[in-house]
Order: C-alpha cells, then sequence, then structure tokens
C-alpha cells in the first residue's frame, strides 16, 4: 500500500508571517497567512487582468471580462479553456486545473466562470467562482 505523503508550506508554519496580499484591495492593504489563500488571490488576479494590462509581462492575464462583448459559441469558450490550461502550467507550474466552465447567460448578460483546481505535493483544493456582468444601466 502506498502512502500519499502530504506536503504543508513552511510558510503556513509560521501564522505571523505573511504570504501574499488579500484581494479586492479596498483601503489599506491587508495580508494572508496562508499558502492557499495567496494561490487563490494569484489566480483570480491572473483572470481578472487582460492580456497587456500588466507592465512588463503583457503575456500576463485571462481577459475574462472581454468575453463579455463577444458571442460565445461552444468552439470560443474551448479555445479560452485550452488557452487557460496552457497560461495556468506555464505561470503557475504547481497548480493542477480539474475543471474549468464557463457559462455564458445572455438575458442577463452575465458570464459565469468557475475553476477547480489543486497544488502539486500538497493537501490544497479549491474553487474559484467569478461572475462577470455587463452593467448597460448607466448607458
Amino acid at each position: 500500500m502506498a502512502i500519499d505523503i502530504q506536503r504543508i508550506s513552511p510558510l503556513d508554519l509560521d501564522e505571523r508571517q505573511a504570504v501574499g496580499i488579500n484581494l479586492p484591495f479596498a483601503g489599506p492593504f491587508s495580508s494572508n497567512y496562508t499558502t492557499k489563500d495567496a494561490v487563490r488571490n494569484n489566480l483570480i488576479n491572473y483572470f481578472l487582468t487582460a492580456p497587456g494590462e500588466r507592465r512588463l509581462n503583457g503575456e500576463f492575464g485571462a481577459g475574462l471580462r472581454e468575453l463579455l462583448f463577444n458571442n460565445l459559441t461552444e468552439d470560443l469558450i474551448e479555445e479560452i479553456k485550452e488557452r487557460i490550461t496552457e497560461d495556468i502550467k506555464a505561470l503557475f507550474p504547481r497548480i493542477i486545473l480539474n475543471e474549468i466552465n464557463i457559462s455564458p447567460s445572455y438575458d442577463t448578460n452575465t458570464i459565469i466562470f468557475q475553476t477547480k483546481y489543486a497544488m502539486k505535493d500538497s493537501n490544497i483544493i479549491d474553487q474559484i467562482n467569478i461572475e462577470l456582468a455587463n452593467d448597460t444601466s448607466n448607458q
């Protein structure tokens, strides 16, 4: 019988040591203290950043907000899933994507993005849900 050893990040052993910055940014920056929270915030930052938006790293970002202005077909959704999968492998090599779902709601002009992921060699398993809406009430 094989034993599955799970590693705990050394950063998580000291509960007083900050690992990253919490999202969303509101007022003074608040820190997070676990690798799980840091990874989650890094992925959310990736998903909500448009390619070309980040200086000195123009390839960074999934550009999910751009989906609000596209006619979403099954082919386009599959293309986006493939691009995100390749980007995550390159940018976050310790992340394993288990599932990516992109669900458009044409009636409410929203897109619900959901991804389930795990971290290699750890017990971190998490899920991110992002709802993007094109607010046309101000026009």
